[in-house]
């Protein structure tokens, strides 16, 4: 961002194009419900909340979660599994200050924002990268996981799913066996699940349901499994700044207790609100029209990249990204860096694929092959990114 506005870049410029962006778009969109635009404040709102979140939301989360993911299981999630604070980036900080002195791993390519956050715990933490390159499709098989877990003696793992920047999708049988790993392994499971609402299939159409681990947790209480997700991407309310995590209810209580000295709670008006949104119909008809809208910005988006010769191999199953290698282009377009800057020069974003090579410090070795890949966004109005990919279009062909 700060490169791009070195070229004028500024956030909501009408002439810029973000396809960099990594919010979804956040007005109306075909068949989801009217958006949520007015709230009464409450005497009590004006006052300090519970560090970890209002009982009211947390049992909203918790229901959200019985309701989608374990309807026919015995262990059921209550409020006391669900904390609640100011966004994605807030959660993950919480969880990983609770942690012990432990060694955690992560994959590589994964979400930029995980390189700061385990930047900060370096001091009493051994952060291990896992990498994934194009020859596994960018995915940690279970195998991999597993054999990663004991051969680094990890007690942690963490990782998006779908991920941020690939659109790569862990489900099925392969997210059970990472439960399984977890819970036979002992180390605890991090899945930052702030996409699970955007699932597509193999034939491109939209997903039939959203994507969490939480169908696979044997036992609530048991299995170390801690899931991230909220308001931000699924139901297109970033500006809400409001996230949760659900996990055993003893891993919890350390977390709101952290909550309490390290930011003191989300916003009461905006978890009100969350209530709201998380009314099953509402939110049903909500996520089912994001992955109807998504899907066709996806299929559209990964038709006139390939028709500019631009390679996406490994088709998006999930978020709203397409990892793209730019290596049949012409020189010096075919490097990611010299791409992004040719963009800026037409008033487009994007974002070189080393932006994801998870490096806490500068201590690891780069991963060379990122060079060539680039992550474009279609988190954006439809008109908006078809304007964007035309410029790409007139840069690629020189006009």
């Amino acid at each position: 961002m700060a490169e791009a506005e070195e070229f004028g870049y500024r956030p909501g410029r009408p002439d810029w194009c973000n396809l960099g962006q990594g919010q979804p778009e956040v007005g109306r969109i075909e068949g989801a419900p009217s958006r949520l635009a007015w709230i009464t404040l409450e005497p009590h709102d004006h006052a300090y909340g519970p560090a970890g979140g209002i009982d009211d939301l947390r049992e909203a989360v918790a229901e959200h979660y019985n309701r989608l993911y374990r309807e026919d299981l015995d262990s059921k999630y209550r409020k006391e599994n669900v904390s609640i604070s100011s966004g994605g980036r807030m959660t993950l900080s919480r969880i990983l200050t609770t942690l012990a002195d432990v060694r955690i791993g992560y994959r590589t390519p994964d979400s930029s924002v995980y390189e700061n956050l385990l930047e900060y715990q370096l001091h009493r933490m051994k952060a291990i990268p896992v990498p994934t390159g194009s020859d596994e499709s960018f995915i940690l098989a279970p195998a991999r996981l597993k054999e990663a877990v004991i051969a680094n003696k990890l007690k942690a793992f963490l990782l998006s799913n779908p991920c941020n920047p690939t659109g790569q999708l862990i489900r099925d049988k392969d997210l059970k066996k990472y439960v399984i790993a977890a819970r036979r392994s002992r180390f605890t499971l991090i899945l930052d699940e702030s996409y699970s609402q955007f699932t597509y299939g193999d034939d491109g159409e939209p997903g039939s349901e959203p994507e969490s681990a939480a169908r696979y947790v044997d036992h609530v209480e048991k299995d170390p499994v801690l899931l991230v997700d909220g308001m931000t991407k699924g139901f297109r309310y970033p500006g809400w700044r409001l996230g949760w995590v659900v996990g055993p209810s003893s891993v919890i209580a350390k977390l709101d207790r952290a909550a309490s000295i390290m930011d003191g709670g989300p916003s009461l008006p905006a978890q009100r609100l969350a209530i709201k949104a998380l009314e099953p119909d509402r939110a049903d008809q909500e996520t089912c029209a994001v992955r109807r809208v998504f899907a066709r910005k996806r299929n559209h988006m990964l038709k006139a990249l390939e028709g500019m010769g631009i390679r996406c191999e490994h088709e998006p199953r999930g978020a709203f990204y397409v990892w793209a290698d730019l290596g049949d282009l012409a020189k010096p377009l075919n490097n990611a860096q010299k791409f992004f800057e040719g963009c800026l020069e037409r008033k487009v974003l994007t974002v070189p694929g080393r932006f994801f090579d998870v490096n806490p410090a500068g201590t690891n070795r780069p991963m060379k092959e990122l060079k060539k890949w680039i992550r474009f966004s279609f988190g954006l109005p439809e008109e908006k990114m078809n304007m964007g990919l035309e410029r790409i279009k007139e840069m690629i062909q020189g006009d």
